[in-house]
């Protein structure tokens, strides 16, 4: 098995092993639209040589958004920019999943207008305290996130992932951290899965059978009190026994964590790579029929390389060294293995932060 070689995520054929792992490019409108440089964004990506595609973190209703200039999927008047956005990812014969997400406590107001909502009460960065969710308003945001996957079907999109990670809403259902219910919906691992594995029934009686749904969910939360990797594993077993078709492991976010999912400091050597290596090999010794994409630290096509030969993952997911060489993927499978020039400065995430749009301040690309 190696890194060029095809792989099947449910009845998608993924061209290689490699992903571009879902992102906050901050390059919509205000009201979530595609705009011409997210498309050509795509483009670029597409063109760069990863397989698969993951869009950024699309708000499934406007009470979920959680970043400036951040893409929505909440309403239909959506689909024309969608379209083309996935239409420029499909002419190098990429495919594009579109993730789904709702923010959860770390919604803002300042940017939707709406009060957050949350499984438990916690406050965000801003200092904006949620609404504690009803079981009503758990089935009525199951069916948003259905709705929203129906949409990414007529966009054009060839699969959806859930966003589950990251403390944003249904992390927050699996984290014991920021999930505090003493009803269904809490306590156990099985019980703080359950929002997940609804919003996965409704979408995947809205999309149907043959369509790829993945999930992107925490390997740990890095806080006291959170997501262990043990818990990890046992909400990925639950999800495989639903039938889910892959799942992306990632780490950390949350005002409170010790590690958000992007950290400081250049991984110039394989020995500092791979964030969440035990919590991958940890799920390959007990997940045996779901594949795993990992995230997380990969710099090297040697160590993605490693990585699968060791079993430890079935797909490598990069982000940030995309922002800087979109054209990474295709650089190394043409012979030049030189590592990504990504330096882990943060400096990307502060560009979008501004306004001004996710690119890489070290060399001036933007790009993703």
């Amino acid at each position: 098995m190696d890194v060029f070689d095809s792989i099947a995520v449910g009845t998608a054929t993924i061209k290689n092993r490699f992903a571009r792992s879902a992102t906050w490019e901050g390059m919509a409108t205000p009201e979530g639209a595609v705009t011409p440089e997210l498309t050509r964004l795509m483009k670029d990506l597409a063109d760069g040589g990863a397989g698969l595609l993951f869009s950024s973190h699309a708000y499934v209703r406007k009470d979920g958004q959680a970043s400036l200039k951040q893409l929505g999927i909440y309403d239909d008047a959506l689909l024309p920019g969608l379209k083309e956005m996935c239409g420029a990812a499909h002419s190098s014969g990429t495919l594009v999943f579109a993730q789904l997400a709702h923010g959860g406590a770390n919604a803002l107001r300042a940017l939707s207008g709406f009060d957050p909502v949350a499984p438990s009460a916690a406050e965000n960065a801003k200092g904006e305290q949620s609404r504690v969710m009803s079981e009503e308003d758990i089935a009525v945001l199951t069916q948003d996130f259905a709705k929203a996957a129906v949409r990414a079907v007529k966009a054009g999109f060839d699969g959806v992932q859930i966003h589950a990670a990251h403390a944003y809403c249904l992390g927050e259902f699996l984290s014991p951290y920021s999930n505090r219910r003493t009803d269904r919906y809490g306590g156990s691992v099985e019980n703080r899965a359950r929002a997940l594995v609804e919003v996965f029934r409704a979408v995947r009686g809205a999309v149907g059978k043959g369509y790829p749904v993945t999930a992107k969910i925490n390997s740990e939360d890095f806080i006291e009190g959170g997501l262990t990797p043990p818990m990890m594993v046992e909400t990925s077993l639950i999800m495989e026994d639903e039938g889910l078709d892959a799942i992306e492991i990632s780490g950390g976010g949350g005002p409170a964590a010790l590690y958000s999912s992007h950290r400081l400091g250049d991984l110039d050597t394989p020995d500092k790579e791979v964030y969440y290596k035990d919590a991958a090999r940890l799920y390959k010794s007990r997940v045996k029929k779901m594949p795993l994409i990992l995230v997380g630290g990969i710099r090297s096509l040697e160590t993605s390389r490693r990585i699968l030969r060791e079993g430890a993952a079935d797909m490598i997911s990069l982000c940030r060294p995309l922002i800087r060489e979109p054209d990474l993927v295709k650089r190394w499978a043409q012979g030049d293995e030189r590592r990504a020039a990504c330096v882990s400065c943060e400096g990307c995430a502060a560009a979008a932060a501004s306004g001004k749009g996710l690119r890489c301040v070290q060399d001036g690309r933007r790009s993703v």
